[in-house]
C-alpha cells in the first residue's frame, strides 16, 4: 500500500485470496501495519464502507452480501409508477451526455430548460452507467485514489419543475435533508425499504422545497403516496428540474442524508452492488436510451 496513488486499486490486490473470516479483520490489521504513514490517513479520509466492499471484492466475495438477492426480489416485486401518466405510456427521449447530442445544452445550463421543452415530449432520461465528463471538479475525489467518480449511478428522470412523484413502493423515510453544495442534489429524499426480509434504500435527488412538508423521518410511506416534487433551478442544487433515482443495497455507514450519486469507473463491478439498476424499479421499455 506504501506509495501507491491508487490505494483502491492497492486494497483490492491486498486482498486477493482472503477467506470470509479474514476479510472481516483485514482493514483494522491494515491501519496498525501502516501505523502513521501517510497512506493510513489517506485511507481513513474517505467512506469505510466503501474500503470493505472493495477488500470484500478483492477476495472474490461478491461486494455487498444481499445485492443479489435484493436484485431477484425486485424483479418479482410490482413497484407502482414514479410518476403519472408513465414514463413508459409517455412521450420521451433519452438524454446522452457523452457528445451523442451535440446541441443538448449541459444539464447544469439554464439553456437546457427552453432546449428541452421545444422537444415536445413529457420526460428526458439519462442513463445508468454513463460517464460523464461534467463531474471533474474536486468534489468528485477523494484522497484514496486521484480518479474521479464520474459514472453515474442512477437514472435522472426529466420534466417540469413542480411534477409530483410517488413513491414505488411502501417505506419509510430514512432522510429529509438538503444538501447545499453547488451540483448537489439541493433537497433530498432517501427511503428504507424491506423486501423478501432484505433491507434497501431509494434515494431522489433535485427535488422542491415542498419536501419538508411531505414527508418527515420516521414517517411511514404507502406504496403509490405522493412524496415530492421536481424542483427548480434554485432549489434543486443547480440544475434543469429532474429527479435523480437510485437504489442502494448498502448505505455504507453515511448517516447525514447524502450519497454518493457517482462512481469511479475502476470500482464500477463494485458499484453496481452497491448501487443497483434503477431499472429494477422503474421498469422503462426497451431501448429507452436509444437514439
Amino acid at each position: 500500500m506504501r506509495g501507491k496513488d491508487d490505494l483502491y486499486g492497492a486494497l483490492r490486490a491486498a486482498s486477493a485470496g482472503l477467506d470470509a473470516a479474514a476479510v472481516a479483520g483485514f482493514l483494522p490489521a491494515l491501519y496498525e501495519a501502516l501505523a502513521d504513514a501517510p497512506e493510513a490517513a489517506r485511507l481513513r479520509g474517505v467512506v469505510q464502507g466503501l474500503l470493505a466492499a472493495v477488500i470484500r471484492a478483492g477476495a472474490g466475495l461478491p461486494p455487498v452480501a444481499t445485492a443479489a438477492a435484493l436484485r431477484d426480489e425486485l424483479r418479482r416485486a410490482s413497484p407502482a409508477p414514479l410518476f403519472l401518466p408513465e414514463i413508459g405510456l409517455s412521450p420521451r427521449m433519452p438524454l446522452l451526455t457523452g457528445g451523442q447530442m451535440p446541441d443538448m445544452p449541459a444539464y447544469s445550463d439554464r439553456a437546457f430548460d427552453a432546449w428541452f421543452a421545444a422537444k415536445g415530449v413529457a420526460y428526458g432520461l439519462g442513463p445508468y452507467g454513463e460517464k460523464r465528463t461534467v463531474y471533474t471538479s474536486d468534489q468528485f475525489a477523494d484522497s484514496a485514489s486521484p480518479e474521479r467518480r464520474m459514472i453515474h449511478l442512477g437514472v435522472d428522470v426529466f420534466a417540469p419543475a413542480g411534477t409530483p412523484m410517488y413513491a414505488p413502493l411502501p417505506g419509510r423515510v430514512a432522510h429529509v435533508t438538503y444538501n447545499a453544495d453547488p451540483l448537489d442534489y439541493g433537497h433530498t429524499l432517501i427511503l428504507e425499504h424491506q423486501v423478501g426480509g432484505l433491507r434497501f434504500w431509494t434515494l431522489y435527488g433535485h427535488l422542491a422545497g415542498t419536501l419538508p412538508g411531505l414527508c418527515r423521518v420516521g414517517q411511514e410511506i404507502a406504496q403509490g403516496a405522493l412524496i415530492a416534487h421536481l424542483g427548480d433551478w434554485h432549489e434543486n442544487g443547480g440544475w434543469a428540474a429532474h429527479v435523480h433515482f437510485q437504489i442502494m443495497t448498502d448505505m455504507l455507514d453515511q448517516r447525514g442524508g447524502n450519497f454518493f450519486g457517482v462512481g469511479q469507473q475502476s470500482l464500477w463491478d463494485i458499484w453496481q452492488d452497491i448501487c443497483l439498476d434503477p431499472d429494477l424499479i422503474l421498469r422503462l421499455p426497451a431501448g429507452a436510451f436509444a437514439l
